[in-house]
């Protein structure tokens, strides 16, 4: 009896040493995270998620999953089902009791639940997750839930495998994520062999005479992937009409200026009339696939694609797509695509796949049938729905294996689940000497504060993973497996 209270008495010091070591490190976490904060402050406000090529997709999202929840929602007492506690206030709900299957979870984004016996899982979503602001001390029965979309500039600290691996589960853009994301932007495979929007090469080939060949329509200006920069060194090898706040050099009718008209039916058709468009995304990370690379699919228009390294994993067909990756120089891909602008069959060779609504890739045309989610489809869950339910099954799960008097399984997030390179930065000189080109900025801080962004945020994470996780081994008496019988 006597030993068995030295070991109670040894775990509590154990514990409390840990927690006290836990705050102080993490003090030293917050202050290189302010530091960082008040540095990029201007940078954050500006990009966000207000961008006009992002800003409407994300909105339609949320407003499904509202309406869905204020639909369904019952505001009922948490009882004995297990509390999902969402640490970011992204549904803005206080208490719902949601149905997964045979499994009934109570989600809510009231922080009173933190120490609440039922509370066994911490939703976070990635873009407002702070390391300053975590409910500690975790304790080992609490699993992290981490949902994050959004390119790496949202929150560059989540990039680390340090941070990444806190989480149990995950849902990211990464295939290798517990719910993957990297359709996300993509309706179906309906959508990609539409040809509602697609104008026939004959009508090109005579709006050629007023437009260029290709078309870049960019407001988040200067992101990490340096698009901008590219961008304007290749205008001085070949035409670009720019409709966005970003190389601006052509304007959009005044109803389409709206950050949410980028999926309007104007918008669409004035889009589809080009030959090719620049998709760049934000920035460059296997499968972070935007509606960049979709929207020209869509529309029938060939993309010019930078991004992803992964992306021939996910393009429609073998050909498809031009990627800048395999050209060494800006001229050398306006060289090649002069070619296909002067040569009806070379181009026509892209859009084969889409005048025969033929789909060749295996893998997206499975990942499209077997997500759990839809996009833009109230007759399916949205993946906010699917990634609550994925972690309120798993919680179920263990709460099953200890009622069998069976240790719980334990997932851990791994270092794929979201992993991008550093940024860098483009260095052409060329444009500068084209008299029609956009001058490219002097001391562009907002480029070089990318670089700077990604290496503070590692000096965090590394400061993060010397407390990583601490938990107490002292199990609650709610959690203490039951006596096989």
């Amino acid at each position: 009896m006597v030993r068995l209270q030295r070991r109670k008495l040894l775990a509590s010091c154990l514990c409390m040493t840990a927690t006290v070591f836990l705050l102080a490190t993490l003090q030293v976490v917050v202050e290189l995270g302010k530091f960082e904060r008040k540095k990029f402050k201007n940078s954050h406000l500006q990009d966000g998620h207000n961008t006009v090529e992002e800003g409407s997709n994300r909105l339609n999202v949320f407003l499904k999953k509202e309406a869905l929840t204020l639909n369904g929602k019952k505001k009922l007492e948490v009882g004995d089902h297990p509390i999902m506690l969402w640490w970011s206030p992204l549904t803005g709900e206080t208490g719902r009791l949601g149905q997964c299957g045979a499994d009934a979870c109570f989600f809510t984004i009231n922080r009173t639940y933190l120490h609440h016996p039922m509370t066994k899982a911490f939703l976070f979503y990635g873009t407002d997750f702070n390391i300053d602001s975590l409910p500690l001390p975790r304790k080992a029965y609490h699993d992290w839930a981490l949902f994050h979309e959004e390119s790496p500039k949202n929150n560059y600290k989540l990039f680390h495998e340090p941070v990444i691996t806190l989480f149990n589960h995950t849902a990211t853009f990464s295939r290798h994520s517990h719910l993957p994301l990297t359709t996300q932007y993509l309706e179906g495979v309906g959508a990609l062999k539409s040809l509602k929007y697609l104008v026939p090469l004959k009508s090109k080939n005579i709006l050629r005479k007023r437009l260029a060949p290709l078309v870049y329509v960019q407001s988040d200006c200067d992101p990490p992937s340096d698009r901008d920069s590219y961008v304007r060194e290749l205008m001085a090898y070949i035409e670009v009409d720019s409709y966005g706040e970003c190389l601006r050099n052509k304007d959009l009718p005044q109803q389409l200026k709206n950050p949410s008209s980028m999926d309007a039916d104007g918008f669409y058709r004035i889009i589809a009339q080009y030959k090719f468009i620049l998709a760049f995304e934000n920035a460059v990370c296997d499968d972070y696939i935007t509606e960049k690379f979709w929207r020209p699919l869509k529309l029938g228009v060939v993309p010019v694609y930078y991004g992803a390294p992964s992306i021939t994993d996910w393009l429609p067909s073998n050909r498809s797509a031009i990627l800048v990756s395999e050209f060494a120089h800006p001229r050398d891909l306006a060289s090649y695509i002069k070619r296909l602008d002067y040569d009806d069959r070379l181009y026509e060779a892209y859009i084969e796949w889409k005048l025969k609504g033929e789909i060749s890739n295996q893998q997206l045309l499975a990942a499209l049938r077997e997500r759990k989610w839809g996009v833009q489809d109230i007759t399916q869950d949205n993946y906010i729905d699917a990634f609550e339910c994925m972690v309120c099954s798993k919680v179920w799960d263990n709460i099953r294996l200890r009622e069998k008097g069976l240790p719980p399984r334990r997932w851990k997030a791994e270092g794929t689940h979201l992993s991008c390179p550093a940024p860098t930065m483009f260095a052409f000189s060329t444009a500068s000497r084209c008299p029609h080109c956009p001058l490219a900025p002097r001391g562009n801080s907002l480029r070089e504060m990318w670089i700077a962004s990604f290496q503070q945020s590692r000096k965090e994470a590394q400061a993060l993973s010397v407390t990583k996780p601490v938990t107490c081994l002292v199990a609650s008496r709610e959690e203490r497996p039951k006596a096989v019988p």
